[in-house]
C-alpha cells in the first residue's frame, strides 16, 4: 500500500498534523450521532497514516499490516461511540507527547505542545462530559467548540517552520507515551468513580482526581530520587531509579554475568584468537540469541543455530553476525551494539597488547645487538692498538702483549657468552666491585688515565657488563676527544657515599643543543656521542641505575653513573 500524494506534503510537518486535527474537530463538534461525523473521522484517519511516526508516509506497507489497519478503521468507524473517541484521543496524546521530548529546537517543541494542549482540553472539556451524558456541561463547553478551540488550532499555522533532522528519523518513546496513556486514562476513570461514589459534580471531581494525580506524581517523584526534607533527616533508601535501571539494563538477561565472564576471560587470556574464541562461547550463552558467526583477523568461527532474524555488525575488523530467536526489539538492539562495542574493545586492546610484546622482543633483541657491537667495535680497536704493539720492538711488545692479550680473551669470553644467553646477562656478570675496578684499571693502564678511588670501594657486587658497557664507551669519548684537543685530562672517580662512578674531561663543553638530547636519543656527532651513549643510558634505567651528564662546562665534563 503506498501513497500517492508529492513527497513535499509527506515531509510536512507543519500543514498534515493541522489538517488532520482539523477534521477530527468537525467530527467532534459534529457528535457520533451525525451522518458527516463518520466521513470527517475517516478522512482523519487517512491523514493520521500519513503523518503517523510508526511507519514512514512514503513507504510501502507490507499486506498484513495493510489489512490490519483498513479491519481496524473499519470495525472502529462501525461501532463509533464516545468511547471510541476518547480512546484515539487520549492515544493521540500519548503519540505526540512520547515524541515531544525528543524535539531539540524551541518552535518545533512548542508547535507540539500546542497540539498536546488541545487533545487535553478536547478530551477532558468535550468527550468526557458526553460519556458521562452531562448535557449541562455539553452546553457550557460547546461554545468552547466553536471558537477558542479552533482558534488553538489556528494558532499552530503562525508557529514558524524550522528545518530540523530530529523530524526525519520517526521516533516515539514508548515508556513516556505509555506513561501519558495511563494518567489520562486515570484521570477519566478518576472523575467517574469521584461523580459515582461522592456524588459531587463533574468539575469537582475533575479537581480531586486532578489533586491526587499531583500527590501521586509528587511522591513518585520523590521516591525516584529521594532528598532529606529535614536537614540531618536520611531516609536510608536509595530510591528506584537504581532499580528501574538495572531492570532496563539487564532486560531478562544475565548482564553482568556476561560482563564478569568477559573481564576474567581477558584478564585469563593474553592471545587475541583464543580470548575470541572464549568470549563468543560466553555471548552466543544469552538466552535471546540462537546463534553467531565471527570473522576477524585471527580467524573465523560459527556457534549454535541461524535463524531468518539477523543483526550484523561490525568492530574494526571484527565482523559478527548474531542470530536472534525473535525479532529484534529496539532496546534489545542498543543492548547488542553495546555488548559487541565491549567485545570489541578487549580484542583490540589484546591485540594492541600482543603487538606490544612483539615490539618488546624486537626492541630488546636491537638494544642487545647494538651493545654487543658497541662490545665488538671495543675489542676490534684493542685488537688494532696489539697489531701496533706488534710492530715495536720485542722487548716492548711481549711484556704489554702478556698483559692485554688475557684481558682481551675474557671479553671475548663474555661476549660468546651474551651471544648464547641474551637474557641472562644481568645474572650472569655479576662481579665485586674492587675486582671490576681493578680489571678496569688493568684493561686502560696503557691509556693516559688518572684513576681516583675512595679507600674502601672493594665491596658489593655490581654489574660488570654494564659497567664495561658503560666505562668503556665513556673513555672511548674521552680518548676520542683528547686526540682532537690535545693536553687535556682524563679522569675516572669512584665513590661509595653515596655510590657514584664519574668519567670526566677537562676538554670544552658538549653544545647545548646536544647536551639536552645526548643520552635520551641518538646524537649525531663527531664525537661519537650517539647510540652507545643512548644504549647505555636505557640499560643502566633497566638494571635500577641512572646515568646522567653531570657536569657541563669548560675544563670540567663530567659523565656520572649511580643507583637509583
Amino acid at each position: 500500500m503506498t501513497t500517492g500524494l508529492p513527497k513535499k506534503v509527506l515531509e510536512s510537518s507543519r500543514w498534515l498534523p493541522l489538517i488532520m486535527l482539523a477534521l477530527l474537530h468537525f467530527a467532534l463538534w459534529l457528535g457520533v450521532d451525525n451522518i458527516w461525523a463518520r466521513p470527517f473521522l475517516l478522512a482523519h484517519v487517512g491523514l493520521f497514516l500519513l503523518w503517523q511516526p510508526l511507519w514512514r508516509g512514503e513507504q510501502q506497507l507490507r499486506p498484513g499490516n495493510a489489512v490490519f489497519i483498513v479491519c481496524a478503521s473499519a470495525v472502529a468507524l462501525w461501532w463509533l461511540s464516545w468511547w471510541v473517541l476518547a480512546f484515539w484521543v487520549s492515544g493521540l496524546f500519548a503519540l505526540i507527547g512520547g515524541r515531544v521530548f525528543t524535539f531539540r529546537t524551541k518552535w518545533q517543541r512548542l508547535r507540539y505542545l500546542l497540539v498536546m494542549a488541545y487533545l487535553l482540553s478536547v478530551l477532558v472539556l468535550w468527550i468526557t462530559p458526553q460519556l458521562f451524558a452531562l448535557p449541562a456541561i455539553v452546553d457550557a463547553t460547546r461554545s468552547l467548540m466553536a471558537v477558542p478551540l479552533p482558534l488553538m488550532l489556528a494558532g499552530l499555522a503562525l508557529v514558524p517552520a524550522e528545518r530540523r533532522q530530529a523530524e526525519r528519523r520517526q521516533t516515539v518513546d514508548f515508556i513516556y507515551s505509555l506513561l501519558l496513556f495511563m494518567l489520562l486514562t486515570l484521570l477519566v476513570l478518576g472523575s467517574l468513580a469521584f461523580m459515582t461514589l461522592e456524588h459531587v459534580n463533574y468539575l469537582e471531581a475533575l479537581l480531586r482526581t486532578l489533586f491526587i494525580m499531583a500527590l501521586l506524581l509528587f511522591a513518585l517523584s520523590w521516591l525516584w530520587n529521594p532528598r532529606p526534607i529535614f536537614s540531618g533527616f536520611k531516609s536510608g533508601f536509595s530510591g528506584l531509579q537504581p532499580m528501574f535501571s538495572r531492570y532496563l539494563l539487564n532486560i531478562g538477561t544475565p548482564f553482568e554475568v556476561w560482563l564478569k565472564q568477559l573481564a576474567e576471560t581477558a584478564q585469563q587470556e593474553p592471545s587475541p584468537a583464543v580470548f575470541l574464541a572464549r568470549a563468543t562461547d560466553h555471548l552466543a550463552a544469552l538466552p535471546w540469541l540462537s546463534g553467531l558467526d565471527w570473522v576477524s583477523d585471527d580467524g573465523h568461527g560459527t556457534l549454535g543455530t541461524s535463524s531468518p532474524h539477523r543483526i550484523q555488525v561490525e568492530e574494526q575488523d571484527l565482523h559478527l553476525t548474531l542470530f536472534s530467536r525473535q525479532a529484534v526489539a529496539p532496546s534489545v538492539l542498543l543492548h547488542i551494539h553495546l555488548l559487541t562495542q565491549l567485545l570489541g574493545y578487549f580484542y583490540q586492546a589484546k591485540r594492541r597488547e600482543q603487538r606490544l610484546r612483539e615490539m618488546t622482543r624486537l626492541q630488546a633483541i636491537h638494544e642487545t645487538g647494538a651493545r654487543l657491537t658497541h662490545d665488538l667495535k671495543n675489542m676490534l680497536q684493542s685488537l688494532f692498538a696489539l697489531t701496533a704493539i706488534v710492530q715495536r720492538s720485542e722487548q716492548e711488545s711481549i711484556p704489554l702483549l702478556r698483559r692485554q692479550l688475557p684481558v682481551l680473551a675474557q671479553r671475548i669470553e663474555l661476549t660468546l657468552a651474551k651471544l648464547k644467553t641474551p637474557q641472562q646477562e644481568s645474572e650472569t656478570s655479576m662481579q665485586p666491585l674492587g675486582v671490576w675496578w681493578d680489571s678496569l684499571r688493568q684493561r686502560h693502564q696503557d691509556e693516559v688515565i688518572e684513576w681516583v678511588g675512595e679507600q674502601g670501594a672493594t665491596g658489593g657486587l655490581v654489574p660488570a657488563a654494564l659497567f664495561d658497557f658503560v666505562t668503556d664507551n665513556l673513555i672511548a669519548n674521552a680518548i676520542s676527544k683528547h686526540q682532537r684537543q690535545p693536553g687535556i685530562s682524563i679522569r675516572v672517580i669512584l665513590r661509595m657515599q653515596p655510590f657514584s662512578l664519574s668519567v670526566c674531561d677537562s676538554g670544552d663543553a658538549i653544545p647545548a643543543h646536544l647536551a639536552s638530547q645526548v643520552l635520551h636519543t641518538v646524537v649525531m656527532s663527531e664525537d661519537g656521542l650517539g647510540v652507545g651513549l643512548y644504549q647505555a643510558a636505557r640499560w643502566a634505567g633497566q638494571l635500577g641505575y641512572r646515568l646522567a651528564l653531570s657536569k657541563n662546562e669548560a675544563g670540567a665534563v663530567c659523565f656520572e653513573l649511580k643507583a637509583i
